[in-house]
């Protein structure tokens, strides 16, 4: 049976991942959201200013009431500032399965920090709330997304091909990895 607890804080060793708030427009918008490196390969583009980061984040504020919201700030603590974020995007309760998202600032890529991130949210989701099947997705050309995947244990599925469009119109392949937790 799923339990929604919604969006609880959660630490680590380097990270505590948090409730949005409105202050860390600031942070979003410099450290991913006007970046357009960092999301070449999400759906959403970058931010055109601040004001979209705030309207975004507010939206998500509106949101945490309803316990089936996990959406979390990645804080980063040794530099105090919010550097990505984590969430489920799709869930069922009737299959116990969710879908993880996240994105993280080009400039902490290779710290194994989304790594972090993702295998708390993963014990979170699994012992906490009950899900017993966590996927996530990448675009096939996102190697390094693939990479921090497999070493939180995922296994890869499948791949789904012209899954969607890029913002460019190119069509883009995913590839599917998967976490059976234990019930």
């Amino acid at each position: 049976m799923i339990n929604h607890i919604g969006t609880n804080s959660i630490e680590t060793i380097r990270l505590i991942l948090r409730r949005f708030r409105v202050d860390d427009a600031e942070d979003m918008y410099r450290n991913w959201a006007s970046d357009i490196e960092t999301l070449k390969f999400l759906s959403w583009g970058p931010h055109s200013d601040i004001e979209v980061t705030q309207r975004r984040i507010l939206s998500w504020i509106n949101r945490y009431d309803e316990p089936s919201v996990y959406n979390w700030a990645i804080y980063l603590k040794s530099i105090k500032q919010v550097i990505g974020s984590i969430s489920v995007e799709i869930a069922s309760d009737k299959d116990k399965s969710c879908e993880i998202g996240y994105c993280i600032g080009k400039e902490y890529w290779g710290r194994e920090i989304v790594l972090e991130a993702l295998r708390a949210v993963m014990h979170y989701l699994s012992c906490e709330v009950g899900y017993e099947k966590i996927i996530a997705k990448h675009d096939v050309m996102n190697k390094a997304s693939g990479r921090v995947m497999q070493k939180a244990g995922m296994e890869y599925e499948k791949t789904i091909y012209n899954a969607g469009y890029r913002r460019n119109g190119s069509l883009y392949d995913v590839d599917v990895y998967v976490k059976k937790m234990m019930a």
